[in-house]
């Protein structure tokens, strides 16, 4: 058995999820790190494999993800905190969005969220314990051209409220963080007059790091942040306040 927490981060490979395994790992957690990359395995050799171990699988299938966590019981004899942060978007205005992008996203964002969140319960419910963070988005308050994406933030956002309900009897915490404006590979694939309209709309006029969010989801991850549940935290630059919109 390891005497370390156990995590689980999902969308573990690159830019926010990288973060917040190097931040856990950081904190002495071994960390159990998801993803679909194939080359997501780099972060063994980055983090160390003593720490964190690489899971190659889709979280939107329902089999796997019962025996990823059944793999990680059997291995560590509990779960102490599941962090979601697996999502995709497929970005386009509601007239011009096709049936297969909005259930792309749903799929993920939400449904596979929902997976993890639904095996967590049963692992912590049972041992009496246990942290969940769920990785919505500022975007659930919504934005044009993101009628899927925003719907599966708000999905993740309700459920984060109803799990904290459930679950709070039993000593487990459930949380959301709602990042901003990140600087992460995929912002830097747009377009840069459109990536300067949307820093110059910040009230900060910056972005944010991955390091941020991994900053905030270590504290609700942490055992002894033990009062605050079922409360979503903006990482935003404080775009969700709503000025300069």
């Amino acid at each position: 058995m390891n005497n370390k927490p156990i995590a689980i981060v999902t969308g573990a490979a690159k830019g926010i999820g990288k973060a917040i395994c190097t931040r856990l790992v950081t904190d002495d957690y071994h960390v159990a790190a998801v993803d679909m990359d194939p080359e997501g395995g780099e972060l063994l050799s980055e983090l160390g494999q003593t720490n964190l171990e690489y899971h190659l699988m889709n979280i939107c299938e329902e089999q796997k993800v019962k025996e990823l966590f059944a793999a990680l019981m059997e291995r560590h004899g509990r779960i102490d905190a599941v962090i979601n942060n697996a999502g995709i978007i497929r970005d386009n205005m509601i007239w011009n969005m096709s049936v297969d992008d909005f259930d792309a996203v749903i799929n993920v964002n939400l449904k596979g969220t929902w997976l993890m969140c639904r095996e967590a319960a049963i692992v912590m419910k049972a041992q009496k314990s246990g942290r969940i963070v769920n990785i919505a988005s500022r975007a659930w308050l919504g934005n044009r051209g993101q009628s899927n994406y925003s719907a599966s933030k708000a999905g993740v956002v309700a459920l984060t409220r109803v799990l904290a309900l459930e679950l709070g009897k039993y000593n487990v915490s459930v949380n959301a963080v709602a990042p901003g404006l990140i600087d992460t590979p995929l912002t830097q694939m747009l377009d840069k007059e459109v990536l300067q309209q949307l820093i110059n709309a910040q009230p900060s006029r910056s972005m944010g790091s991955p390091e941020d969010v991994a900053n905030t989801v270590a504290f609700l991850a942490a055992s002894q942040t033990r009062f605050i549940t079922g409360q979503t935290i903006y990482v935003d630059g404080g775009k969700s306040i709503g000025a300069n919109m």
